[in-house]
């Protein structure tokens, strides 16, 4: 690692000028400025240019790229066109705190590959709350397999001969809103070491997507990346995948239920109940969408 690394921010974005200027604003606010942030953009037909030319900062970039609906290939584009030692990847409506670079340069400093931090969860109909990260003991490659992603995209700076080693994002349209967990482990599979911040280090913003067809894309997408990791290990028995696959329909569940579906919830979650019957959450929440006015 070199005295003052380059950090290469790739930031995504379609019509979200209205979030995009706070993000940027909180880029240019780092206290660690040895950094250059790439705004790919998919064609906005808002005011998106404008916005990142407001900044009139040479180290911004701004680049037009049609991703078809695939953030992946927005974020390889911003990859592809980085120079960073180290990659951190910023959604266009979530802000990070004017330590975070300088925070997680100094962890990737003593010898981590890649680093994540903790958020406040903000926005949507529901109370912000601070979430954590990791643990790292948890997040080996059977780890964040058999149990759940423990990553979060924009509170996430990572090496960039990683990200090259692996082939960067995976591009497939059946990983669509769940690219990010099979990037991260397929790091943790080459063996990359993964540290976690409980600083709360960033703002991401919720927007209610509890909408039945959001839920289902992103149940398919999270067992497509399961269903794929699972075939790479012929040690993982038929009960491990049947429980796996069970916490996939328990996340659903839960969306379902906090958007007020009791009836797909209760659906999903019955589902899960016979593929994981020792899941004691499963039964929890069953058990709350019999008290009316109870989603979550």
């Amino acid at each position: 690692m070199t005295a003052n690394p380059l950090v290469s921010v790739v930031i995504p974005t379609y019509n979200h000028a209205h979030f995009l200027r706070t993000s940027l604003g909180s880029v240019v606010a780092q206290t660690f400025t040895n950094w250059e942030a790439i705004v790919v953009n998919n064609f906005s037909t808002d005011d998106t240019e404008s916005v990142v030319a407001s900044f009139n900062d040479d180290r911004i970039k701004f680049v037009n790229f049609q991703n078809n609906g695939v953030i992946a290939a927005g974020r390889n584009e911003g990859i592809r066109r980085s120079r960073g030692e180290f990659v951190a990847f910023l959604d266009s409506d979530d802000e990070w705190q004017a330590v975070k670079l300088e925070r997680c340069v100094n962890a990737l400093a003593d010898g981590a590959d890649l680093v994540c931090h903790a958020e406040k969860w903000v926005g949507g109909d529901r109370p912000e709350r601070i979430v954590e990260y990791g643990p790292a003991d948890k997040s080996s490659w059977r780890g964040l397999l058999l149990d759940q992603n423990r990553i979060s995209t924009s509170a996430t700076v990572v090496r960039r001969s990683c990200l090259e080693q692996v082939g960067m994002f995976d591009e497939s349209t059946e990983f669509i809103t769940a690219e990010d967990y099979e990037m991260w482990m397929k790091l943790a599979r080459i063996g990359c070491r993964f540290e976690f911040l409980t600083d709360v280090l960033g703002v991401y913003r919720r927007h209610e997507s509890n909408a039945s067809g959001s839920i289902l894309r992103h149940l398919a997408a999270e067992r497509a990346v399961v269903q794929k990791h699972l075939a790479l290990d012929p040690t993982i028995t038929n009960g491990q995948r049947r429980r796996r696959l069970a916490k996939c329909l328990y996340t659903a569940g839960r969306g379902f239920q906090a958007g007020g579906k009791r009836l797909r919830a209760a659906s999903m979650l019955m589902r899960a109940a016979v593929g994981n019957p020792l899941h004691l959450r499963t039964y929890m929440a069953l058990v709350l969408l019999l008290i009316p006015g109870r989603h979550s």
